[in-house]
């Protein structure tokens, strides 16, 4: 029978090399699975399975260089995994057997304690007793710092397969959005990186583990291992299995392509994937050991974290190359020099050039400035209804006073400029219920989140100042202080660090220390997303669409804006419901369809008028290589799949939430009312930006926020002085960009706006 598809050209960088362990850890992993119950009478593997699938071998390249001992317990965790996979499958996923799944998931957190001292419960099946051993053979060597990441990756891994049950039931397909993020988490990706500092003796230091670059370093990775996995696994998923969860289906049906066109897209975000990392690796991660003062020793262990997970890219694809796991036939054969000789794949030059080479060059060379016309804009088909508070006109008037006395006016806006970006009207939209003092506030936190959006780019970008970025953000964060929120007063000397320290003062000195630390972790997230838009501009990268949207939620404030409309029902949820994918889906939907909302009505004034690389129709026109109106399209279906993905959590994950979390009627009223909260944002966020004199055609090059007022000459109509600037993920483009801040609840979307529908965009 044929293949669905023909196998693409991989790019596969680094040659994979074999540990001269393989057959050791062959002999004792047959002998573990066995002990373990796995094999003979277990209903899912025989001994045949495991030795076809050979995951001695897979653990073998991905792990070349450990010692014996560590290779067969690596092993071992690897036939526990994907015999997991394999009998959840059989037990509960051909089945339908959801409450018995989640029953059984709940149970394995037990066989992973902090301390093994403390034992395990008595296992029921084998999964349980296999957990038990592999925990109380691994963790010993390991911190408890370890401990807890690794336990839970492993709990994500385990509990998400609940995810794709409920897709597998509702015969439903995932958005690509929600797909790559829950894949991490079902894909035990992330669960793979923590047993590679395990294997390479490279444990990542604690205070470095949870820093932007080493997420994307993790991230990149997981996400070019699952894509891989989704093209060799294809066949056997969704044609064997009924599977949904498969990354050739999700952008087959998103697209409405042909599978081997899907097979192709694929390949190209698991290319681009690897290329985010080897950027981030080279350009970032270096950096990170500075800034944080690691010794020689902790620099060591990163590197050589770094090079474990290059080792795993490549020693993972020469497996699926050879498993009988998978659809690999037409692409064993290597390069006709090696004739397929085991290891030699990465050294086809075909993988080095070709689409991966064009794809790199295209993110690197977008010519500026190119002529686009008109914004063209979809049939926004946002279903929440409008409600706009009556304070409006008054939180305007106070807090333009307000920016005044703070110095904000008279470097780079003037009071009419201020007057017409209108947060207020932000406010008003986001947040109709709140009291006047809440919506002054909500829109003074507007007015210091658009300043500093322009201040970073007009400042530091144009020059290239990534050090003095650096300096102005740390004296950023001390007028921040957790202890007193008023003495950060006493440090601020700038305009923008006396509104900072002002509105830190008024806003976390009310709350408790919980609240105030996860105020002041939105906030240290905002400022470390307008670095990252800087490190990118100086690299004139378009940005790879993974890390644009994930970061377009940072840049956006969206971190910022959930945190403070959480406080709201502070004491009447329990803290971990917003920890839960449930929530996370819910949030990053909203998140995701207000971002692009603002890439659409924003396309002209930022490619044509500012020379932007950080637009989400930029990077999918760069992606896909396709023209203005197809991204547009894609962009708009997109979003329409990610308001799908809202109203699905809304009425079908809700509920579930509901049971799993034993709420009340107080408590089910309070998640009701924060998703009203979230359907208001959404609302408001469009409705600014269709009456906002911003986007349209004749307000790009004109009137109000289109020129900031700085010594020295401009390009025309450059609002944020921003040559290439990084506002897509949400960030900083001229003064006035959707910047989802803060206030009481719910933040709010930085633009200008004068209540005047936006006129000159075009629409489909």
């Amino acid at each position: 029978m044929a293949q669905p598809f023909r196998l693409p050209d991989f790019y596969v960088p680094h040659p994979a090399r074999l540990n001269p362990h393989v057959d050791a850890a062959r002999r004792h992993t047959r002998e573990w699975a066995r002990r373990m119950g796995m094999l003979e009478g277990s209903g899912v593997w025989e001994l045949e399975d495991l030795e076809a699938h050979d995951y001695a071998l897979l653990c073998a390249y991905t792990h070349p260089d450990c010692s014996a001992e560590a290779l067969s317990l690596v092993t071992d965790w690897y036939v526990w995994v994907f015999f997991f996979d394999d009998h959840f499958l059989e037990v509960y996923k051909r089945t339908g057997d959801t409450a018995g799944g989640k029953a059984y998931l709940d149970r394995l957190p037990a066989f992973m304690p902090s301390d093994p001292g403390q034992g395990f419960p008595e296992p029921t099946n084998q999964v349980e007793a296999g957990l038990a051993d592999l925990w109380a053979r691994t963790v010993p060597s390991m911190s408890a710092a370890w401990r807890a990441r690794f336990a839970e990756a492993t709990e994500h891994l385990l509990n998400e397969s609940l995810w794709e049950l409920h897709n597998i039931n509702q015969g439903r397909i995932a958005n690509p959005v929600e797909y790559v993020e829950m894949r991490r988490k079902v894909g035990g990706a992330p669960w793979s990186a923590g047993l590679v500092e395990y294997a390479a003796g490279a444990e990542v230091p604690e205070r470095v583990a949870g820093s932007r670059p080493m997420q994307v370093l993790r991230d990149a990775f997981s996400d070019a291992v699952h894509l891989r996995n989704d093209l060799f696994s294809y066949e056997r998923e969704v044609g064997e299995e009924g599977e949904n969860s498969n990354g050739v289906l999700v952008l087959e049906k998103f697209l409405g392509c042909s599978t081997q066109e899907a097979a192709d897209a694929v390949n190209d975000l698991l290319t681009s994937r690897l290329q985010q990392f080897e950027n981030t690796a080279l350009t970032e991660v270096p950096a990170l050991c500075v800034e944080n003062g690691l010794d020689p020793a902790e620099c060591a262990a990163v590197a050589a974290y770094t090079k474990g997970l290059q080792d795993w890219q490549s020693g993972g694809h020469e497996w699926h190359l050879r498993s009988s796991r998978y659809m690999n036939k037409g692409a064993v054969t290597g390069p006709s020099l090696f004739d397929g000789v085991l290891g030699t794949s990465a050294l086809d030059v075909r993988t080095l050039f070709g689409r991966p080479a064009a794809a790199r060059l295209r993110g690197l060379t977008h010519v500026p400035h190119r002529s686009t016309g008109p914004s063209l804009l979809p049939d926004f088909d946002c279903p929440f209804p409008l409600t706009l508070s009556p304070h409006h006109e008054e939180a305007r008037s106070r807090s333009v006073a307000w920016a005044k006395r703070m110095g904000l006016l008279g470097d780079i806006w003037d009071e009419a400029m201020l007057t017409g970006f209108d947060f207020a009207l932000c406010s008003a939209g986001l947040d109709p219920d709140a009291t006047p003092e809440e919506l002054e506030l909500s829109a003074e936190w507007l007015t210091w989140g658009t300043y500093g959006d322009d201040y970073y780019p007009l400042v530091f970008g144009r020059t290239g100042d990534l050090l003095g970025a650096k300096a102005c953000t740390d004296r950023l964060t001390a007028c921040m202080p957790l202890d007193d929120p008023e003495s950060g007063e006493v440090v601020a000397v700038s305009p923008m660090e006396r509104s900072l320290a002002d509105l830190w003062a008024r806003t976390a000195g009310p709350m408790g220390p919980e609240a105030r630390a996860g105020l002041r972790r939105a906030l240290d997230v905002m400022l470390e997303s307008w670095l990252w838009e800087l490190h990118n501009q100086a690299q004139h990268r378009v940005p790879d669409p993974v890390d644009y949207m994930e970061m377009r939620r940072r840049t956006f404030g969206c971190d910022l804006t959930m945190m403070l409309c959480r406080l709201r029902h502070e004491g009447e949820l329990p803290p971990e419901i917003y920890g839960s994918g449930t929530m996370r889906s819910l949030e990053n939907s909203a998140s995701d369809y207000a971002c692009l909302i603002n890439d659409l009505f924003s396309y002209q004034k930022e490619i044509e008028v500012e020379g932007e690389l950080h637009n989400g129709v930029l990077v999918v026109q760069n992606f896909f290589g396709c023209g203005y109106q197809a991204a547009v399209a894609i962009v708009d279906d997109l979003m329409r799949s990610r308001l799908g993905q809202f109203l699905h959590v809304k009425e079908h994950e809700l509920p579930l939430l509901h049971e799993q979390f034993a709420l009340d009627s107080r408590g089910r009223a309070a998640l009701d009312s924060y998703v009203r909260e979230l359907e208001d944002w959404i609302a408001g966020i469009l409705n600014w930006h269709r009456e906002v004199r911003r986007y349209g055609a004749e307000d790009v090059r004109s009137g109000a926020g289109s020129a900031l007022r700085v010594d020295g000459p401009l390009a025309l109509g450059m609002s944020a002085a921003r040559v290439v600037g990084l506002l897509r993920p949400g960030a900083a483009t001229g003064a006035g960009e959707p910047w989802p801040g803060a206030g009481s609840a719910a933040g709010a979307v930085v633009g200008s706006g004068s209540g005047t529908r936006a006129a000159g965009a075009v629409r489909l």
